[in-house]
């Protein structure tokens, strides 16, 4: 019987197919060692899904980490399950952490591929994102040198990473004034309560443009599973003190009792509602999510099955508007 996360979905104008939820690869090499990554790659691939999403940097902020730590886990996870050919590899270049500097000059972008390609024991990634914008680089240096990488088969398709809308039309632009590589997937910042950077006009233009989009931080770092509680203890944990200063606050709280009603009134979780709320979006392609363990897989996995109602969403957005 196919997993709740075999379907695939086209990403935009990119070629590839893929998942309906992206398995985060953040954690690995972080909060998630070698043997604890594997068990929830293999659990991935056992729910259907074949969509992974990394960068050069993750997890180079930890200490004694360079960077590179969860590319490493992926390509020798990828060499012993053989299953390459199953799975669209996503993975960045361009902000800086570890030993990685920030930057989208071609010299930046031809060692950050060498270096992917090597931790990841790929000849070729499926996609490869610029991470973040870089103001100090001409937009023509930047996608050229992408293009060199598809030209080269090195890359399969490009994207772009927490880029102002502005930003990302004018590099569309570039695109096609030069007839050189197009970003073809948009990778924002957005949730129930982080919304302003991609709602309106960054959202507009990605259907406009048919891109795919795969938004991150899903679960606003944690907060929209339910765990944190007004008056409660604050969960011990690496991103406990991000949560407590940007979620926790009447805005916060009032989404949570939102979302805890919406859980109840399916019998779901507050994190599957959280992913589902995401999915019925129409212009969100795959929502990022990451877990730790197989069991947090599985819940998260089982929001595919999630149908909110239109009073549901209607709900949810606003008390993200309060």
């Amino acid at each position: 019987m196919p997993g709740p996360l075999a379907a695939r979905i086209p990403l935009g104008p990119s070629g590839l197919e893929v998942s309906p939820i992206c398995l985060g690869a953040n954690v690995f090499g972080w909060t998630a060692d070698l043997d604890a990554s594997f068990a929830v790659l293999d659990a991935f691939v056992e729910h259907g899904g074949n969509f992974i999403d990394t960068a050069n940097i993750y997890s180079g902020w930890i200490p004694g980490n360079l960077g590179g730590e969860s590319e490493t886990i992926i390509g020798h996870w990828l060499q012993q399950s053989g299953k390459r050919d199953q799975m669209v590899i996503a993975t960045k270049v361009g902000m800086a952490s570890g030993m990685f500097e920030k930057g989208l000059s071609r010299d930046h972008i031809r060692r950050g591929i060498e270096g992917s390609l090597a931790r990841l024991q790929l000849d070729t990634i499926d996609l490869y994102y610029a991470h973040e914008d870089d103001a100090d680089t001409p937009l023509t240096e930047t996608m050229g040198a992408f293009d060199e990488l598809a030209r080269e088969g090195l890359v399969r398709a490009v994207g772009s990473s927490n880029y102002s809308a502005a930003r990302l039309a004018e590099a569309l632009q570039v695109s096609a004034d030069t007839g050189v590589i197009s970003f073809s997937v948009h990778e924002p910042h957005f949730n129930l309560l982080d919304r302003d950077g991609y709602d309106g006009a960054l959202e507009q233009l990605c259907r406009e443009r048919g891109l795919g989009v795969a938004p991150y931080y899903a679960l606003a770092r944690g907060f929209l599973s339910g765990k944190y509680r007004p008056h409660g203890p604050i969960p011990s944990g690496s991103r406990a003190a991000g949560v407590e200063r940007d979620y926790m606050n009447p805005r916060g709280w009032g989404m949570l009792e939102t979302v805890d009603g919406v859980a109840a009134a399916h019998g779901v979780s507050q994190a599957q509602v959280a992913i589902a709320w995401l999915l019925a979006r129409p212009s969100i392609t795959s929502p990022i999510v990451s877990a730790t363990t197989p069991a947090q897989l599985a819940e998260l996995a089982g929001a595919i099955a999630v149908g909110l109602s239109a009073d549901d969403i209607a709900a949810l957005d606003a008390a993200g508007a309060r």
